[in-house]
């Protein structure tokens, strides 16, 4: 049988791998949120997505203990917007630019919920410690 202590910080370890690399993904489509293309019709910054797979881990005993992984980042193929700007460099014929695929509300709400994720995983291992902790102090001598 496995030690549920090291399960739950595990598990909580890949969920912390899997929602920094989301931040990470979030930061990078906010940052370019603004960046266009540099010639005349040329594609913007493409948004990035993330998605997450479920991991099992049967370990040595079997036990089949979800966790969570990083699948894939990729590129979101929602059209581009299009903005009037006659003197930009990147304005088509007709004075259009596109300009990137990135919905700052979107990013934003995205960010508070991995951020939210995140610190639900930090929680997890600060009581697994605190836990281990206990017990450790419970098992001396004289206690």
């Amino acid at each position: 049988m496995s030690d549920p202590f090291v399960t739950a910080a595990n598990s909580a370890s890949h969920g912390l791998f899997a929602q920094s690399t989301r931040m990470r993904v979030l930061s990078e489509n906010i940052a370019n949120a603004d960046t266009t293309g540099k010639t005349p019709g040329s594609d913007p910054y493409r948004r990035k997505t993330i998605s997450f797979r479920d991991m099992v881990d049967d370990g040595d005993t079997g036990d089949g203990v979800d966790m969570v992984g990083v699948d894939k980042i990729a590129r979101d193929e929602a059209p581009f917007r299009t903005e009037y700007m006659p003197g930009h460099p990147a304005a088509d014929d007709k004075g259009y630019v596109k300009m990137p695929n990135v919905d700052m509300l979107v990013e934003l709400a995205d960010m508070r919920e991995a951020s939210r994720a995140y610190t639900a995983n930090t929680q997890v291992i600060k009581q697994v410690r605190e836990l281990v902790s206990m017990t450790i102090d419970l098992l001396r001598p004289g206690s």
